[in-house]
């Protein structure tokens, strides 16, 4: 699907990212897709947030219209579609990687999850290369 030809506020690159991806959920469905390797409605779903079923169909909607994401009929389920990143979806690999490793080194709580920055420290050009593969 074509990114939509909007007009945007202001040239500032922030506020273009903002404009796509500047909500707690849109990042959160990239993050399910990316790094957890959900593909349906359903997977995304079950995201330990608890996204509601409403917010969800938005978001990908608008991850759609903007490019960032691509969606085809799951040929095992017509009923249901398969998600993927597109390019420019999977371009978004280093900002997630460094919201990760900016939260591992100002998140402290007791149940934070540090095993992906464990492996972005270990490998960090092949974490963004899978990322990017996937």
């Amino acid at each position: 699907m074509q990114e939509k030809n909007r007009k945007r506020a202001s040239g500032c690159p922030i506020a273009f990212g903002l404009d796509i991806f500047g909500d707690r959920w849109t990042l959160l469905v990239i993050r399910e897709i990316m790094l957890r390797g959900k593909r349906t409605y359903s997977e995304i779903l079950e995201a330990d947030e608890g996204i509601a079923t409403n917010i969800l169909i938005d978001r990908l909607k608008h991850l759609e219209s903007e490019g960032i994401l691509e969606k085809r009929r799951d040929p095992e389920n017509r009923r249901s579609f398969i998600y993927n990143l597109t390019k420019k979806g999977r371009d978004l690999a280093p900002i997630l990687i460094e919201i990760i490793i900016w939260s591992g080194a100002h998140d402290h709580r007791p149940n934070a999850r540090h095993d992906v920055l464990e492996k972005i420290r270990k490998d960090r050009a092949g974490f963004e290369a899978d990322l990017r593969d996937s």
